[in-house]
């Protein structure tokens, strides 16, 4: 009972289930006072112990069925047991004694126990020796669809193939109906194995085939992903966010208290003779982090700045303070819609007020420094994600440097390859200069790696 609860629970974790330690626990203890032999009522148990929510409670279910249905061996009856001396029912399969009598004579005592198994056509006892084995082979290792063959060939080794072999060839020499008759048991007994390893391998490799899946969308361009994979990069990028949040939302057990401050720790303990029972830390002060985002949406890199304004909404409970703005010929503050909206219906509003326009970043900034200079303080890091390409219109670099004065940092994030700054209509090494940070990024993963290093500056 524990092997097989322990491989529902990796089951559960491939299927979206978060399964912790303890609720494995709880889950295992629930299943040994309902037992195993009324399947609705364990589905019940487990999905009441695991599943947190409607989403995991369907996942869950799913997973569940999936779990618990055997692959059965298809039966292949021969013509010749359709005659009158086998007139027995159907749903009571033969014995090997019989199978030994339909074998002119030949004796069942000498074949090894698949043989045996196959030749009596004992359903139940076939899928509990395919489930033994699959145990023996480590299916729930699995990983990729490639791995089908070796596990199919380790299941079947470990039910006795060799012996079967051997059994086959002794019967197709001296008994060839009673041989055929187990050579079409043995291709029913390979399509169940068969079965048994895509079912494993729907259960055990939804988690690897996830996580390359999303290694491959975290290093694809952001600027080319195909319409197909919009939602599925959404998602990735909630669990960027959500990875961020709890990295940098925890609190802190101990207060930073900087370094001992030697000369007030030996003023307060000179009534005890200098032994420092009470010391003096020199605390370090810590600016109460402010984010501004400025992002092009411009048609050119309308969809990185989607993800890019998705992930800085989502960091919210890591910073207090953010305020976003779009633009493409002009800016508009975009806080508001990013917080009370879903993520598709803000950037559906936003993309139709500002994106997809032609790029006048010289405007766009002359529209901040007009209305939204007073949202800059010495305490705030401000974050441009674009391509700095104007073209050929007047940049205003000078207002960017006058935001550079006024804030702690700017930050610049550029969707184009570095080969690409400076060339054509690109005003990114005269942007560059007033910058504190200047970096490409292209990709959900150095996207990550750049609002890390940012919050990060904050702990």
């Amino acid at each position: 009972m524990r092997e097989n609860l322990h491989r529902f629970f990796r089951a559960a974790r491939g299927a979206g289930v978060h399964v912790s330690p303890a609720e494995s626990i709880d889950a295992m203890r629930a299943v040994r006072q309902v037992g195993f032999s009324d399947r609705a009522i364990l589905r019940d148990a487990l999905l009441l112990t695991l599943a947190k929510s409607q989403d995991e409670k369907l996942a869950l279910g799913d997973c569940f069925d999936l779990f618990f249905s055997q692959p059965e061996p298809r039966q292949d009856q021969p013509e010749a047991d359709d005659n009158d001396d086998a007139s027995q029912d159907a749903d009571q399969p033969p014995s090997p004694s019989s199978a030994s009598e339909a074998g002119e004579g030949q004796p069942s005592e000498g074949l090894g126990p698949l043989a045996q198994m196959l030749l009596s056509q004992d359903r139940n006892a076939i899928a509990a020796a395919i489930a033994s084995a699959s145990g023996a082979a480590s299916l729930s290792d699995i990983r990729y669809s490639t791995q089908r063959g070796i596990f199919s060939s380790r299941i079947l080794d470990a039910m006795g193939l060799q012996r079967l072999r051997d059994d086959l060839d002794a019967l197709t020499a001296t008994n060839p109906s009673l041989g055929e008759r187990l050579r079409g048991a043995l291709d029913a007994l390979r399509e169940a194995v068969r079965d048994t390893v895509s079912q494993g391998l729907a259960l055990y490799a939804r988690e690897e085939a996830e996580n390359l899946r999303n290694e491959i969308l975290r290093n694809a361009p952001l600027a080319r992903i195909e319409r197909r994979q919009v939602a599925e990069m959404r998602a990735l990028i909630r669990q960027i966010a959500r990875r961020l949040r709890e990295r940098y939302s925890k609190p802190r057990k101990r207060q930073r208290r900087g370094h001992l401050d030697v000369r007030r720790t030996l003023r307060r303990n000179a009534a005890w003779g200098g032994v420092p029972f009470l010391t003096a830390w020199k605390r370090k002060h810590r600016d109460r982090p402010k984010i501004v985002a400025i992002c092009d949406v411009s048609g050119s890199v309308a969809q990185v700045s989607d993800f890019f304004l998705l992930l800085i909404h989502s960091l919210h409970e890591v910073v207090d303070d953010v305020h976003s703005f779009a633009f493409s010929s002009h800016l508009i503050e975009v806080s508001e819609i990013l917080e009370k909206k879903s993520p598709e219906e803000a950037m559906a509003e936003i993309m139709s007020k500002v994106g997809f326009g032609s790029s006048d970043y010289g405007s766009s900034l002359v529209d901040f420094e007009k209305e939204f200079m007073s949202t800059l303080t010495p305490q705030t890091t401000v974050i441009v994600l674009g391509d700095a390409r104007s073209n050929n219109l007047d940049p205003r670099a000078d207002i960017l440097r006058r935001i550079s004065e006024r804030s702690k940092r700017v930050v610049w994030l550029n969707p184009e390859g570095r080969l690409a700054w400076g060339f054509g209509d690109s005003e990114m090494p005269r942007y560059a200069t007033f910058c504190t940070v200047v970096r490409q990024c292209a990709t959900a993963q150095q996207l990550e790696r750049a609002v890390s290093d940012i919050v990060a500056t904050y702990q």
